[in-house]
């Protein structure tokens, strides 16, 4: 159950109704979380939009994005983001063997892949004090210091929506990822 206040989308108005539309019409539906972070904040949900917007615009592919997201989301604990981004991880191209990988620090048939998600990973476990060594790890994967940079975005957005959706304790409106 929500901890926040919680509009439906038919009684929304003004800037938290013109999003709700605009994500209906693309998503087919308006995610709870998407629901609740703008019935309370219509400017934070609209800022959350246009930086995932921006992240399709980076260095990173749609499946890297959403490797990382898959690694934080687990890492934070957050079960709604981790069922979220298994779904968008699908459509990106990643299977579901490699998606319980990523979440698990696991290796999947993607090396490079699996070193960006263990830097992900431990750049939200250390809360950015990565060693030398992983950063080094990285680059040698073939990743740049672009990447690396875009990969912080990655991490910045997704850990809006994971802290959003811990505190709101937000109810899970997609499929069940599989388990181990």
């Amino acid at each position: 159950m929500s901890r926040l206040h919680t509009d439906s989308v038919s009684t929304a108005t003004g800037q938290a109704a013109e999003l709700f539309t605009a994500i209906a019409k693309a998503a087919g539906k308006v995610p709870n979380a998407y629901l609740a972070i703008g019935s309370n904040s219509p400017l934070a949900l609209d800022a959350a939009l246009k930086l995932d917007a921006v992240l399709g615009k980076s260095s990173l592919s749609r499946k890297e994005i959403e490797a990382i997201k898959l690694a934080v989301s687990e890492s934070n604990g957050c079960d709604y983001c981790v069922a979220a981004h298994t779904l968008m991880g699908r459509k990106a191209g990643l299977n579901d063997a490699d998606m319980r990988a990523i979440r698990h620090g696991g290796a999947t048939e993607n090396e490079r892949l699996d070193v960006l998600a263990g830097f992900a990973r431990e750049v939200v476990t250390t809360r950015g004090t990565v060693a030398t060594e992983t950063v080094d790890a990285v680059r040698a994967a073939g990743y740049t210091d672009q990447q690396v940079v875009d990969t912080l975005l990655v991490i910045t957005s997704i850990s809006f929506t994971n802290l959003f959706n811990r505190v709101n304790d937000t109810a899970v409106d997609f499929p069940t990822p599989p388990t181990a």
